[in-house]
């Protein structure tokens, strides 16, 4: 695909083509504001020193409604080709990531995985946005073109319905909406119900949450006049799981640009770890390159106004399109279980297989 799309229940962003490419974020945040560009679009990558998919569109529609997509295409049958890493050797890692969590070496981390998908003909960047804004209407559906992050990304796309939003700007309003805390859904109301309530009385999860939501307010406390978070999280569910949410509300003293303040915050708790730094360092010893599964995606105009939502979720997909990388992760704190951690990535994985029509993990 050769554009952008970020699709939220109430507003899109639609771009086309590049005008020019950003090496950096902060070359981007320079262009915003020495007013040499009225837009940046694009995805940031989930460690922070890797290079950025930022660019300037070409031509560009903003509109108060939901994407559309013109002609939507069919979708090819994929196949899971291989786990990376495989389930054993998962729940290994999170085994001795359980025994540097109790050392009191961090805090909490983040552990990921990554399914290989294989297809016989090309899977539609945009036809996979459109299936996914199908499947999960109160998602926000992104698809975007990482060319610009160079030539190993060159023709390759990221394609997600995240329920996660990291940061929004309006003039001096700024709104987050983190998640951490996760439990699997039941087709049973009654069990569905027991879930949802277990989940906002467990410890490990309410602990978990917390950290996101402390390291929150400690970011923006600084950048803002006043700063709403709750005390308690609230219950969200998609179509596989339930999640703790926290809406946090603030008002900013000055001009900081959604871009700045979505640099500001990620990688967040929620997917890294805390403290971020230490949790990041683990990260890059026991797992492979996350790319830019984790990262964030989204836009700034030159009013500093934007979106940039939690790059989970979603799927890289390869310049030719017939391969694809689905990831999923989940919060390890000293009281997880290494089973119970497996089986969670499991299921957020469901969102991007069913999408593709791909057998399910067990």
């Amino acid at each position: 695909m050769d554009g952008f799309v970020l699709s939220r229940p109430d507003h899109s962003v639609v771009t086309r083509g590049v005008r020019r490419s950003f090496g950096s974020s902060d070359a981007a945040t320079h262009a915003l504001s020495a007013g040499t560009t009225k837009l940046i679009v694009g995805a940031l990558p989930f460690d922070p020193a890797a290079a950025t998919a930022l660019y300037e569109p070409a031509e560009a529609t903003i509109a108060s409604r939901p994407w559309q997509p013109r002609d939507p295409q069919t979708l090819p049958t994929t196949r899971v080709d291989r786990e990376i890493p495989s389930s054993s050797e998962h729940l290994r890692r999170v085994e001795k990531l359980i025994g540097r969590l109790r050392s009191g070496e961090i805090d909490k981390v983040v552990a990921a995985r990554t399914v290989e998908l294989r297809t016989q003909t090309p899977i539609s960047p945009t036809a996979l946005a459109a299936r996914m804004t199908a499947l999960n209407p109160v998602a926000n559906t992104f698809a975007v073109d990482l060319s610009a992050a160079g030539a190993e990304f060159e023709g390759h796309s990221l394609v997600g319905a995240t329920p996660e939003v990291l940061v929004s700007r309006r003039g001096r309003v700024v709104t987050c909406r983190p998640l951490a805390g996760t439990t699997k859904r039941s087709a049973d109301s009654e069990q569905d119900r027991e879930a949802g309530e277990s989940l906002l009385r467990s410890t490990k999860n309410l602990a978990e949450h917390a950290f996101v939501t402390a390291w929150i307010r400690e970011v923006l406390q600084p950048m803002c006049s006043d700063l709403s978070v709750p005390a308690t999280p609230e219950l969200t569910n998609t179509h596989e799981v339930w999640h703790l949410a926290s809406p946090i509300r603030g008002t900013l003293r000055n001009d900081t640009t959604a871009l700045d303040l979505a640099m500001a915050l990620h990688p967040t708790p929620a997917l890294c770890g805390t403290p971020t730094d230490a949790a990041l360092k683990v990260i890059r010893e026991t797992e492979e390159p996350r790319r830019f599964y984790g990262g964030a995606v989204g836009w700034c105009d030159d009013a500093g106004d934007g979106d940039w939502v939690v790059a989970i979720r979603c799927a890289e997909i390869s310049a030719d399109g017939l391969s694809a990388w689905a990831s999923a992760g989940g919060g390890i704190v000293a009281e997880s279980d290494p089973q119970d951690e497996l089986d969670e990535t499991s299921t957020k994985l469901r969102t991007l297989l069913t999408a593709l029509g791909a057998e399910t993990l067990d």
